[in-house]
């Protein structure tokens, strides 16, 4: 009896996938567990593996959107035929002779025999298709990964009254803390104590005070989500993965340390789960790595706010009026000026930028 082939579950968000590459064509032989095609949906790629061995029936081709449960195919349990001519190797394919033997009876094979048998079988050539080429360009096809994020970003764009305020932050103490605290950091958690640590943290005492930045709306209502797990976005080759540390407010400097170190590990090497994507209320994502000034980050759905990071550059500032040299970083928040009014929007950064020019008020829960 033929066994199906149905698309898996691949997280609770996710409701359809891309068939983004055929391993196996159809009508082939397949053995269990071997890669069949791979899914491609807005977080991460899955490869579908044959439930068993058996000759493979596909109703999809590349590019073809699926949904979650839909049978794609069949295996047809083989025959013993198949199943000898699987585990035998084909025998070498015999030589062709460079002259067709003798035919009609003769005995010597003539020039004109040899031109008659060419005129025969000579097949006129199929004409090459011709190919306008654009000076100075190139092309290639859009992945089904970028697709489906151009798609979701224009569709926030149409959907939101997205607006961004920004603000600056002195990071001398931040910066002073990391260089006297770093050695003893490294021996106690095997790893570099960075920059977003602190940012997790000063946004989860911000988000505390205005839990309106936590919210999201669901047609007419505003859910308050109850528990502060953060975004944090990583770039890779494939594009930019956003997996989520979750209960940031009971995790130290630490934990959360290790938990960026081994998602922008997975992200690179294509082992991020869709567990990892899936949730979070908050999103932090960092340009400074890349060295961007400023920027308007783009709000990550269903969620309501997005702070951007920058690069930290010394400029001239004024402090007690005297003009001093300070490492300086431009904040933006990006939010839904459907839920969020602009009032709430510049005290949450105000609070972030408080927050981590004063780090001790951090262990007040200020």
């Amino acid at each position: 009896m033929a066994s199906e082939i149905k698309i898996p579950n691949m997280g609770e968000s996710v409701s359809e996938a891309t068939i983004s590459n055929i391993l196996k064509s159809s009508g082939s032989f397949v053995k269990q567990d071997e890669e069949i095609l791979e899914l491609e949906t807005d977080k991460v790629n899955q490869v579908l593996y044959a439930p068993e061995s058996g000759e493979l029936t596909l109703q999809v081709k590349k590019g073809d959107i699926v949904k979650i449960g839909q049978v794609i195919g069949t295996i047809n349990p083989p025959t013993v035929e198949q199943t000898l001519k699987s585990s035998d190797k084909k025998p070498p394919k015999p030589i062709e002779p460079a002259f067709p033997p003798p035919s009609n009876g003769k005995a010597k094979f003539t020039t004109s025999d040899f031109v008659s048998s060419l005129q025969q079988s000579t097949v006129s050539p199929q004409p090459t298709p011709i190919v306008e080429k654009e000076a100075n360009t190139s092309r290639k096809q859009m992945s089904s990964l970028r697709k489906i994020i151009a798609q979701r970003l224009v569709e926030v764009k149409n959907t939101t009254a997205m607006l961004t305020t920004f603000n600056e932050v002195d990071m001398s103490s931040v910066i002073a803390i990391r260089q006297k605290e770093q050695e003893s950091f490294q021996k106690k958690y095997g790893i570099k104590l960075g920059f977003m640590s602190f940012f997790i943290k000063a946004c989860v005492a911000a988000l505390k005070e205005i839990p309106e930045i936590n919210a999201y709306i669901d047609k007419e209502d505003i859910v308050f989500v109850q528990s502060y797990d953060i975004c944090v976005a990583v770039s890779t080759d494939r594009g930019l993965m956003v997996p989520v540390i979750r209960s940031c407010e009971q995790h130290n400097f630490g934990e959360i340390e290790m938990q960026l170190s081994a998602f922008a590990q997975k992200a690179r090497d294509g082992s991020i789960s869709v567990d990892d994507l899936k949730g979070g209320s908050f999103t932090i994502t960092n340009g400074g790595v890349f060295g961007s000034l400023l920027s308007t980050p783009i709000l990550n759905p269903p969620q309501s706010a997005i702070l951007g990071m920058h690069s930290i550059v010394k400029r001239p500032v004024v402090i007690d009026d005297e003009i001093v040299i300070r490492p300086m970083m431009y904040l933006a928040l990006s939010y839904d000026h459907r839920l969020i009014d602009g009032k709430q929007a510049v005290l949450f950064l105000k609070h972030i930028k408080q927050t981590l020019e004063e780090p001790s008020r951090l262990l007040l829960d200020l």
